[in-house]
């Protein structure tokens, strides 16, 4: 069965992100730009860890239950799509999603993060 892979690559200043992409090659997940290598290693593995335990908190909806952490943070962007982020037991933020058209989409990209992370390679790619 095909898993989805973690891809690590530099950015233009220096740093190293990642994206959790799914499959079907569909980046599902984000990260912030990290100092080192190593520190983007962290946060894949913070991911990994985090994701498959997370509960959802859907921020769309009003007198949302605040979760604790770890979580997915569901909310709505400035365009008005669905997007959610991923929060460390700490209350950081490891990772963001693309903007989704329906909430469904939204829950679905939730889900193929916590399926996929767990097992996901992580592959570098030079520039």
């Amino acid at each position: 069965m095909a898993t989805g892979k973690f891809v690590v690559k530099a950015t233009k200043n220096g740093g190293m992100k990642f994206d959790l992409k799914a499959s079907n090659g569909e980046t599902i997940l984000t990260s912030q730009t990290y100092k080192s290598e190593k520190t983007c290693m962290n946060g894949i593995s913070s991911v990994k860890n985090n994701a498959p335990v997370a509960t959802v908190e859907d921020q769309t909806v009003e007198g949302f239950a605040a979760e604790k952490c770890p979580k997915f943070e569901i909310y709505t962007d400035k365009a008005g799509d669905s997007r959610f982020r991923l929060k460390a037991k700490n209350g950081q933020i490891i990772g963001v999603s693309e903007s989704y058209k329906s909430l469904k989409s939204c829950q679905n990209g939730i889900k193929s993060v916590a399926k996929n992370a767990v097992e996901a390679p992580v592959v570098k790619i030079e520039e």
